[in-house]
C-alpha cells in the first residue's frame, strides 16, 4: 500500500481528532491523524487554564439538557461514551481522575499535560500516523464519497475521513474555521459563528473601581423584551472594562449572538444572592436594630463589598455616611431596587481572540447523529466543536468532543 492511503485520515488533533484517532485504530484501520501547528493538542493544553475539566458526573439526561434545544443530539454518542466510559477510558491508558467536588472531574494531577501525555502514548502503540505542519486545503470527493484530503503540501487519500478542527476561539493556538470552509465546500451549511464563553464589555464605566471583588451568586437576566427568559446564575468579578467571571462566560454564549443582532444587550444583575426587595427591606430592618449599624454605607456591606456598596450609593444619588431612616422614601426605594436588580449593558467584547468556545458550526440537520457521518458526502464524518453544539462551562463541551470523536471514529456506516 502506497503510504499516502489511509483507511482513516483525522484533520485535527484536539480532544475530538485525537479519540477518533484512537478509536478508528483500535478499530484494525489504517490512520493518519493531521495538524497544521507544530505539534498536536495545544487547545487540549490550555483548557480550564491548564486543569483540564474533562467532564461532569451529571446523568446523560441532565447534561444533555444543559446543552439547550439541540442537546438531545447527542443521545447516541453519549450512550455509547458517556462519563463513566470516559473515565475507564482514561485509566486504561494509565490516566487516574477524580471529582473533589462531587461534580467536575480533573485528572488527579490537575494537568492537561497528563492527559496529552497519555493520549500521545496510546496514539504511538496503535501506530497512527501523526502529520504536523499539514493545513488541510480542500476535501477530495467524486460525486457523494470522499476520496481524501490536500494540504499545502501534499495529498492523502482515504475512503474516511474525519474532521474535528474545533471553532474559531483562540486564534493563537491554531483556530480559523478550518472546517467550517473545508464543510460548505462540499455543500455543507454552517450556521451563524459567534464567539462563546468570555468575558463581555460594558457601557457603564463604574464597574472599574469594583474589579478586586468576586460577587457570588449573581443572577442575571437578559432585559430585551423577546429575550427575557435568558438567565444564568453564578459568582461574578467586575473589570476594567466590564465584567467575567463563572456566571458571565456561561452567558456570553446567549449575549454574543444578541449583541451582533441588537449592537447592544441590557441586563439586570441581582447582586443579593436572589433576594428581592421586599427580603432587601427585611434584611435591612433587622440589620439597623444593630447600633453600629446606621449609615447607608454600613447596611450594604452586610450584603456586598464596600467597593460595590460605593458605586451603588452613588448610583442611587445618595451620600455613603447618610444616616438610612434619613433618606428620603423615593430615594430609598430606588437603592433597593437598585440591589434587587442592577441595570448594565453589553457593549462588547474581545472577539474570538478571548473565546474558549463558538457559538454555532456545521448545521446537525446535516450530519447523522447515530454516527456522525454526513448527510451530505458518505465517509465524511463530523467531531467536536466545528458542529453547531455548545455548552456551557464544567466539563460540558470537553465531554462532548471526546463523546462525538469516539462515534465517528467508530466509522459507522447505517
Amino acid at each position: 500500500m502506497n503510504e499516502q492511503n489511509y483507511d482513516v485520515i483525522v484533520v485535527g488533533s484536539g480532544a475530538a481528532g485525537i479519540i477518533a484517532a484512537i478509536v478508528a485504530a483500535r478499530e484494525g484501520k489504517k490512520v493518519l491523524l493531521l495538524e497544521k501547528l507544530s505539534k498536536i493538542a495545544s487547545k487540549l493544553k490550555a483548557t480550564g487554564g491548564g486543569r483540564c475539566n474533562l467532564t461532569n458526573t451529571l446523568s446523560n439526561e441532565d447534561f444533555m439538557a444543559r446543552f439547550g434545544r439541540e442537546g438531545r443530539f447527542m443521545q447516541d454518542a453519549l450512550k455509547m461514551f458517556d462519563h463513566t466510559q470516559l473515565i475507564q477510558f482514561l485509566e486504561e491508558i494509565g490516566i487516574q481522575t477524580h471529582a473533589p467536588d462531587g461534580f467536575r472531574v480533573f485528572p488527579t494531577s490537575h494537568s492537561s499535560a497528563t492527559i496529552i501525555s497519555g493520549l500521545e502514548k496510546e496514539l504511538q502503540r496503535l501506530g497512527v500516523h501523526i502529520t504536523c505542519n499539514q493545513q488541510v486545503t480542500r476535501l477530495l470527493a467524486t460525486g457523494k464519497h470522499i476520496d481524501g484530503i490536500k494540504t499545502q503540501q501534499e495529498t492523502f487519500y482515504a475512503s474516511n475521513v474525519i474532521i474535528a478542527t474545533g471553532g474559531l476561539g483562540y486564534p493563537i493556538l491554531g483556530a480559523e474555521g478550518d472546517g467550517y470552509n473545508l464543510a460548505s465546500e462540499v455543500g455543507h451549511k454552517v450556521t451563524d459563528l459567534s464567539p462563546a464563553m468570555m468575558p463581555l464589555k460594558t457601557k457603564e464605566t463604574w464597574v472599574k473601581n469594583c474589579k478586586a471583588d468576586t460577587i457570588a451568586k449573581v443572577e442575571l437576566r437578559v432585559n430585551l423584551k423577546k429575550h427575557k427568559k435568558l438567565r444564568a446564575k453564578g459568582d461574578l468579578i467586575f473589570t476594567n472594562s466590564g465584567i467575567r467571571g463563572p456566571v458571565v462566560l456561561d452567558f456570553a454564549r446567549e449575549v454574543t449572538p444578541l449583541l451582533k443582532k441588537y449592537g447592544e444587550v441590557p441586563l439586570l444583575l441581582n447582586l443579593t444572592k436572589g433576594k428581592n426587595e421586599e427580603q432587601i427591606r427585611k434584611h435591612f430592618k433587622q440589620e439597623l436594630s444593630k447600633e453600629e449599624i446606621s449609615t447607608v454605607l454600613a447596611l450594604l456591606k452586610t450584603l456586598l463589598p464596600q467597593a460595590l456598596s460605593l458605586e451603588l450609593c452613588h448610583l442611587a444619588e445618595i451620600a455613603p455616611d447618610t444616616k438610612y431612616k434619613k433618606i428620603a422614601g423615593k430615594k430609598r426605594d430606588k437603592l433597593i431596587s437598585l440591589l434587587a436588580c442592577t441595570p448594565l449593558t453589553i457593549s462588547g467584547h474581545d472577539g474570538f481572540k478571548m473565546a474558549m468556545i463558538t457559538r454555532g458550526g456545521i448545521s446537525l440537520k446535516e450530519i447523522n447523529p447515530k454516527t456522525m457521518q454526513s448527510k451530505i458526502i458518505d465517509g465524511l464524518y463530523f467531531c467536536g466543536e466545528v458542529m453547531n453544539l455548545d455548552g456551557p462551562c464544567g466539563g460540558y463541551n470537553l465531554q462532548w468532543s471526546f463523546a462525538s470523536g469516539y462515534l465517528a471514529g467508530k466509522l459507522l456506516k447505517l
